[in-house]
């Protein structure tokens, strides 16, 4: 029987992790796991900001930090693991919600911790308004989702919230594009990940870059930020507009958004 764990929301401020305490526990999960020869890596704000502590004045800027900055750690990781990741985590001291594993094992897992409140397991894919596939990509950064892929997890939202934009401007302020993963964010990887071939994820995507062009004025972040952010704004939508696209997508571009282009998003925890 599942021991009484809290919910992030259930914990009072004095005794709430630390941000630093969420990304200590991330870093060991994943260093952990690849000594068990088990594939996990950190996905959401917790590796934006992984990826751009030396920008962590942009990020108190933006009231991107403060209490409660983060309330889980979200993870991606390989279906054909899934049994093993229960055990790998039960021995951390986190229990599996199993009402939950029964209806959405398959794709994602929950966990409840002592110390950490609560852990997620993405399986494959993040397959939220838009899906993003993990397959061949967990492998390309030793401890996160790849750049690529992480732009896109905040990308993909439809209705996307201020919290989401920031991480996006933190993000672009913190890396340039490219064609590798190397400390870049792969453009090679909008490709894979089937925006040229699916309006739908490509109008999202497009959509909330040019919101988030829009915002960076409304923040008042400093000059020099909002340079390299909107230059890296320009080249990534000038990038996505003249990529060639196939007949699928060209198709249901003519449609547009007449008819639901994104998945509707079940909250279920």
């Amino acid at each position: 029987m599942i021991r009484r764990f809290r919910l992030p929301s259930e914990i009072p401020l004095e005794e709430y992790p630390k941000p630093e305490e969420f990304v200590k526990e991330a870093v060991e999960i994943v260093n952990s796991a690849k000594d068990e020869k088990l594939t996990l890596r950190v996905m959401g704000g917790m590796a934006v900001y992984m990826h751009s502590k030396e920008h962590e004045a942009l990020w108190n800027k933006l009231g991107r930090l403060g209490q409660r900055v983060f309330t889980d750690i979200d993870l991606a990781g390989y279906g054909k693991q899934r049994d093993k990741y229960v055990n790998f985590l039960r021995k951390r001291g986190y229990e599996i919600d199993n009402r939950l594993l029964m209806y959405y094992g398959k794709i994602r897992q929950i966990y409840y911790g002592p110390r950490i409140p609560m852990v997620e397991i993405f399986l494959d894919r993040l397959s939220m308004n838009h899906v993003i596939n993990f397959e061949g990509r967990l492998e390309m950064d030793p401890v996160t989702i790849p750049l690529a892929e992480l732009l896109l997890e905040k990308l993909q939202i439809v209705k996307i919230n201020d919290k989401d934009i920031k991480d996006v401007i933190v993000l672009l302020r913190a890396h340039d594009l490219g064609y590798d993963d190397n400390d870049k964010i792969n453009l090679g990887a909008f490709k894979y990940q089937g925006l040229f071939d699916d309006w739908g994820f490509w109008y999202t995507v497009t959509t909330n870059l040019k919101l988030a062009a829009k915002k960076v004025d409304e923040y008042g972040i400093p000059d020099e930020d909002k340079r390299v952010v909107l230059d890296r704004i320009e080249k990534l939508l000038k990038f996505l507009e003249e990529a060639p696209k196939s007949k699928k997508w060209e198709k249901r571009a003519a449609i547009g958004t007449k008819e639901k282009w994104y998945i509707e998003v079940e909250e279920w925890h």
